[in-house]
């Protein structure tokens, strides 16, 4: 992977790898880990080493995957004091991953959910935006609807974006 980025930064292309956790293994107690800050994390930082200039992860929605799990490790600290479950805390940790932001982090925006998708749409890009990272990625939340409605929707994360004022946390 890192030769194939490596010859398409020759020819002058852009690299983006989607680094997202698919194991039921993540899964343990109702609780799904496939979006946990921590083990998101290493799929982060294998994808910017691998020489991504875009990593594609989902947001992270919780943490503590690796201790709640009972495999891999990481230090206590960070659980207690280096991160908290808040939304943007999380990203955050996420975008540490790319050589602290050198490398570009973009969410999706979650599955598509209906009417309530332009609300999630801007929450993730709010988070986001905050947290550090470069962008979000819309799907189906936009292009699966009438064109109206994904415009719409479209205009309202490109906003986030776009306002001075929502900046990083």
């Amino acid at each position: 992977m890192a030769e194939a980025f490596e010859r398409a930064h020759q020819l002058g292309m852009v690299t983006v790898l989607w680094a997202y956790l698919r194991s039921p293994a993540f899964k343990r107690d109702g609780r799904d880990y496939q979006a946990a800050a921590d083990l998101t994390d290493q799929g982060i930082h294998l994808a910017a080493t691998l020489k991504a200039d875009i990593v594609k992860q989902k947001q992270a929605e919780t943490n503590a995957g690796y201790r709640d799990l009972g495999f891999g490790h990481t230090h206590a600290k960070v659980y207690d004091e280096l991160t908290s479950e808040h939304p943007v805390d999380l990203a955050r940790y996420q975008v540490a991953s790319c050589y602290m932001g050198w490398v570009g982090l973009i969410n999706s925006g979650g599955a598509s959910g209906g009417e309530s998708d332009l609300t999630q749409a801007v929450r993730t890009a709010v988070i986001n935006k905050r947290g550090g990272s470069m962008g979000l990625i819309s799907g189906r939340k936009a292009f699966q609807k009438p064109m109206d409605e994904g415009v719409a929707l479209l205009y309202a994360i490109q906003d986030v974006y776009l306002d001075e004022f929502i900046s990083i946390a």
